[in-house]
């Protein structure tokens, strides 16, 4: 707990906890978990997509046990940072007793997404499905990713070799970012699969002009059919059980209070436990926004730029921690996670599990997010005995 304290301090903005990927904050944080690896025992470097990489033993396959340290705006200390700090102590736990795999833990630096267009850049490399378009997304101060990893020290024509043949699993610790471990008294969860998202880019293109002059009825103000196209797609998210969409961002050009907005650029964020499911909302809300663009005169394009189909979490491993939980004297409740994780990328490339830890109120992504000393000690001690028992490799 200590050192989530710690890792907290490696911010862009003082007073709050802010590390996007490839930041100067991240830099530092990542030559910190860097350096604790190595303290535990590991061989630990920082690889060309911006992860660090600790390796710990030997073998021809290999455990890896990941989590993320970006954060979101103005984040809790615990959301990624927790998986990772856990899973160095529960290696630093470890008794020098030879394991039949080696353990590899990964921080990873693009779980939230809130720099670049498109996410997981991490995780999808060891995965094998890094799309190299991503290089060329920009961030709003117009750097590129490639630009930024070559200034963090990577070199991005190397990504594609990051992919990993060797992995018998995949693990990942979490805080739950919900209410429901703490609604059932349980400190600890297996999840059962993870939620599949879509986020898309729709930009507005209308007339600028002047506030005083320009007639109500003759106005192409794209602000104004965002504001439409919001409440539409809130309208439709609500009839659709299981579906949750989000609008985050919104801006509006020339963004003057005398000026009607000549173009307008916005996020909607979709997300279900059912593919099917969230494509079928999907085309009913774009097709909503091209209804309103048409009625308002105003040009819309919608751009994807990140899709994530949902991943369910492998039986075995499922049960292996759940049995691994009740070692530590609690009862696992099994439980879907809706918030997207590094985790969900490695379906189909191996088996795939995720451990959740209870947070108060489930509040996450906020600084008053929490979790108790006692909730973490269980989770590294559910890790240790996961690792010493598991039938992988």
């Amino acid at each position: 707990m200590a050192r989530l304290d710690e890792l907290a301090r490696f911010t862009e903005t003082p007073g709050e906890l802010t590390r996007r990927f490839l930041s100067d904050a991240h830099k530092q944080a990542a030559l910190q978990v860097q350096d604790w690896m190595q303290q535990a025992g590991m061989k630990a470097q920082i690889d060309d997509a911006g992860s660090v990489v600790g390796r710990y033993g030997s073998g021809a396959r290999t455990l890896m046990i990941g989590s993320h340290i970006d954060t979101v705006v103005n984040a809790g200390k615990y959301d990624g940072n927790f998986g990772v700090i856990a899973a160095i102590e529960a290696i630093s736990a470890l008794p020098p007793t030879p394991l039949p795999f080696a353990i590899e833990i990964l921080a990873f630096g693009d779980e939230e997404g809130v720099r670049f267009p498109k996410t997981l850049s991490g995780s999808k490399a060891v995965a094998g499905c890094f799309d190299a378009t991503a290089l060329d997304g920009c961030d709003q101060d117009g750097m590129s990713m490639r630009a930024a990893l070559q200034a963090f020290g990577c070199n991005p024509e190397h990504i594609q070799a990051l992919k990993r043949p060797d992995l018998a699993a995949y693990i990942e610790l979490h805080i739950e970012q919900g209410p429901v471990l703490e609604r059932e008294n349980r400190p600890l969860g297996v999840v059962s699969a993870i939620n599949g998202a879509t986020r898309l880019n729709v930009s507005l293109t209308g007339t600028a002009g002047h506030a005083g002059t320009v007639p109500m009825t003759l106005r192409r103000d794209t602000l104004a059919a965002a504001a439409d196209m919001i409440l539409a797609i809130e309208s439709l998210a609500r009839q659709i059980p299981d579906l949750v969409a989000t609008v985050g961002q919104i801006k509006a050009l020339p963004n003057a209070a005398n000026v009607i907005a000549g173009q307008t650029i916005f996020s909607v964020d979709l997300r279900a436990p059912d593919d099917h499911l969230r494509d079928s909302a999907h085309n009913a809300i774009t097709g909503a926004l091209h209804d309103i663009a048409q009625r308002r005169l105003v040009g819309i394009e919608i751009t994807l730029t990140h899709l994530a189909k949902a991943a369910r979490c492998d039986p075995a491993l499922q049960a292996e921690l759940g049995v691994a939980i009740g070692a530590t004297g609690h009862t696992p409740l099994t439980l879907p996670s809706g918030a997207g994780h590094d985790a969900m990328v490695f379906t189909g490339t191996c088996p795939m599990a995720m451990m959740f830890v209870r947070c108060a109120g489930g509040i996450s992504h906020n600084p008053a997010e929490s979790i108790t000393t006692e909730d973490a000690d269980y989770a590294i001690r559910a890790l240790l005995h996961f690792i010493q028992n598991t039938q992988i490799g």
